[in-house]
Formats: C-alpha cells, structure tokens, sequence
C-alpha cells in the first residue's frame, strides 16, 4: 500500500514555532468529542461554559460543526504572547498539522504548503508508518456535527 503514497519514503516536518497555523488568518478548528473533553479537564470549567465562551457553531460541507472562536485579528481564541495557552490540551486538528489528508492527496498539495509553513520540507524525517498512525488517528476523531 505504501509504494501508491507520494509519501511512501517519508516526509520531513519540523515546527519552527512560527505560528502561521494559529494567528493572521481566519480559519476553523473543529473539534470532536474527545477535544472538548480534554479542554474542558484542562481549563477546569464545565462543557457548558467552554463552549459558551471559546467556541462558535460553523456550517461546513452541509453540517453544523464546533469550531474554536478566533480573535479579531484571525488569532486562535487560545493564542497568547508566549504561543498557545492549552498546548498540552491543544485539539487533535492542531496536534496533526500538517500531516491532514488534503496535504497528503499529492506532492504538489504537500510542497504548495511550504509557501506558508516554513517547517515542511525541512527538519526531521517522519516516515511512510508514523504519517499513517497521524492520520487514522485523525480520521477515528472526527469533528462533532451538531
């Protein structure tokens, strides 16, 4: 199955902590049942009042979908001075990035990234196993509709 994946010899990946995928850009972060859990336990507030105050309902593809809020400036609700204030809680859309199924479709989506993430293509080497493991991780959390 790997010799049918552009990325079948691996990919190289390393964050440079840049923070293009968190700030200047409107975007969503949608959650699934697992994250929410996890922030709530983590913000030590309950489901209802994480929700009220962090999250805003998106329509997307025909479903209603939980998002994360952003900021004015496109900021990430959780983005602070010093990077994100739940890392260790962070969603698993943010935990994943940049090994997302449209990036991994072709070359050309995974090399097109380079252009606003400085860490693809550079750092270590993720190899053919450790890219599926991020991925079906991903696909068994989807996003919760609502």
């Amino acid at each position: 199955m790997s010799e049918d994946v552009f990325y079948k010899d691996g990919l190289k990946f390393q964050c440079v902590r840049c923070s293009r995928c968190c700030r200047y850009e409107p975007g969503y972060v949608f959650l699934s049942m697992s994250d929410i859990q996890n922030l709530v336990k983590h913000l030590k507030i309950t489901q209802e009042d994480f929700i009220h105050k962090f999250c805003r309902e998106i329509n997307f593809s025909g479903f209603k979908r939980l998002s994360l809020k952003e900021k004015s400036n496109y900021d990430c609700i959780f983005w602070e001075d010093g990077g994100c204030a739940v890392y260790k809680a962070r969603p698993l859309q943010c935990r994943t990035y940049p090994f997302w199924e449209e990036y991994l479709l072709s070359q050309e989506n995974w090399d097109d990234l380079e252009k606003s993430c400085p860490g693809v293509n550079h750092g270590r080497l993720y190899t053919y196993d450790e890219i599926e493991a991020i991925r079906k991780k991903r696909l068994g959390e989807p996003p919760l509709i609502l």
